[in-house]
């Protein structure tokens, strides 16, 4: 199915570009999420039409999204969690829980769907977690898991 990019999307193309992909990928994703149009003439003739709004829009928001690359790149945050005896922990930290933490001390709103841990974080210790800002715009961070116990 042939559809119009109206964002830049990684791994898949860039504003305004005519794309084949997989029906459902287009029905299910790209269309559903705005990030893409159905190729039809009046479409094509639409988005060239506003291309230069398009890439301004996306400029402004690769510009956040480096601010935030900037306010929170190779920090450190800690999250306190039930464990047992042997370090594990009662369930597991998930990239919601991370956003909240990022949220409450650096007051950067960051969808979850957007955090990437490197594994699952079930223990305690220290996990990197790779957040995608924007298409370009990858930062890391480092997510330390203490118990509850040993603070209170």
């Amino acid at each position: 199915m042939k559809v119009i990019l109206l964002e830049n999307v990684r791994k898949v193309g860039s504003i305004g570009e005519i794309i084949d992909v997989k029906r459902g990928f287009a029905r299910n994703y790209l269309i559903s999420k705005k990030k893409a149009l159905f190729a039809s003439k009046d479409n094509i003739k639409e988005v060239e039409k506003i291309k230069q709004d398009l890439s301004k829009k996306d400029q402004d928001r690769k510009k956040e999204a480096k601010l935030i690359h900037e306010k929170i790149k190779n920090k450190q945050y800690e999250i306190q969690k039930l464990s047992t005896e042997n370090k594990e922990l009662y369930g597991s930290v998930k990239p919601t829980e991370i956003s909240k933490v990022l949220e409450e001390i650096d007051q950067v709103q960051i969808n979850p769907s957007l955090i990437q841990p490197s594994k699952e974080i079930k223990s305690i210790g220290n996990f990197d977690v790779l957040i995608n800002l924007h298409p370009d715009v990858q930062t890391q961070i480092v997510i330390k898991t203490v118990s509850q116990e040993e603070t209170n």
